[in-house]
């Protein structure tokens, strides 16, 4: 889900439905454009700003616990805004509790909706201890069935304190042991909620869908190429300087394409450049 584009942008255009995004001006900021999802994830980070290092000094350690949790109904009505109403109705909701995510309410199509923090998605994301982040995200039925598992997994030993090696070693071993499902085709993710907090970047939010694919970048989909719609990188960390941790496990890339409306339908609005 992890967690996207808020950045300052240039080149939007409509195109029916659905708006898609020029590459921003500065390439530099392609990085923070993917990297907002933080429930499912960080995305991709091409460079280290100095918007990114002023990010991490702001926020070097975890918050207390209280500080990322939401009272029940609340949380819930967030993460059913992740996706129009056809579809979260009827979904599965997950709330984050002291010790991770649990189920609130249980869901008949298939999706699950939940509200990332930031330290659901990649490590060394600056804004991972931010508690102000709260990413509204509907997983697909494919989705849910390795997605979701991830960042739980990711969130409950975040939160038991284990060190960033502990969660990746578990994460391989779970992926490796069939544990948690191999990714399988068509796994997305809705994020259209007009009430999360992405970043302290821009605007702090913005409207878009996500996919995932199995593979080490979207190039064979044109992400962040010039004029392309399609923002993405690798799934596991937010900077490239990690591919030596990023090989030990599955290749793993998350797609982004910003749309024109919010889950109510509304029009959404792309952050000015």
């Amino acid at each position: 889900m992890l967690m996207t584009t808020i950045a300052r942008m240039s080149g939007s255009h409509e195109r029916g439905s659905l708006r898609t995004v020029g590459r921003p001006a500065n390439p530099r900021l392609t990085g923070r454009l993917a990297a907002r999802r933080m429930a499912c994830a960080a995305l991709v980070g091409f460079a280290l700003t100095g918007a990114v290092a002023h990010a991490a000094e702001s926020y070097p350690r975890m918050a207390p616990v209280k500080a990322y949790l939401m009272e029940r109904g609340q949380e819930i009505a967030l993460a059913r805004s992740a996706a129009p109403a056809s579809i979260s109705r009827d979904a599965t909701v997950l709330v984050l509790t002291p010790k991770g995510y649990e189920t609130a309410v249980t869901g008949t199509n298939g999706f699950v909706c939940w509200v990332a923090r930031g330290f659901s998605g990649a490590p060394d994301w600056p804004e991972r201890w931010n508690p102000k982040i709260r990413a509204a995200g509907c997983d697909n039925p494919q989705a849910a069935r390795s997605m979701t598992p991830i960042a739980r997994l990711r969130t409950a030993m975040t939160l038991a304190g284990r060190s960033d090696a502990e969660v990746a070693d578990r994460i391989g071993a779970a992926l490796r042991s069939g544990e948690i499902p191999p990714l399988g085709p068509g796994a997305m993710c809705y994020m259209m909620s007009k009430s999360s907090y992405l970043s302290d970047d821009g605007g702090h939010d913005m409207a878009h869908v996500m996919f995932y694919i199995p593979s080490r970048d979207g190039a064979d989909w044109g992400a962040n190429a010039s004029g392309s719609p399609v923002f993405g990188g690798n799934y596991w960390f937010y900077a490239t300087d990690h591919q030596a941790d990023a090989a030990k496990l599955p290749p793993l890339s998350v797609l982004l394409v910003g749309v024109a409306t919010w889950s109510d339908g509304t029009p959404a609005v792309m952050p000015a450049m």
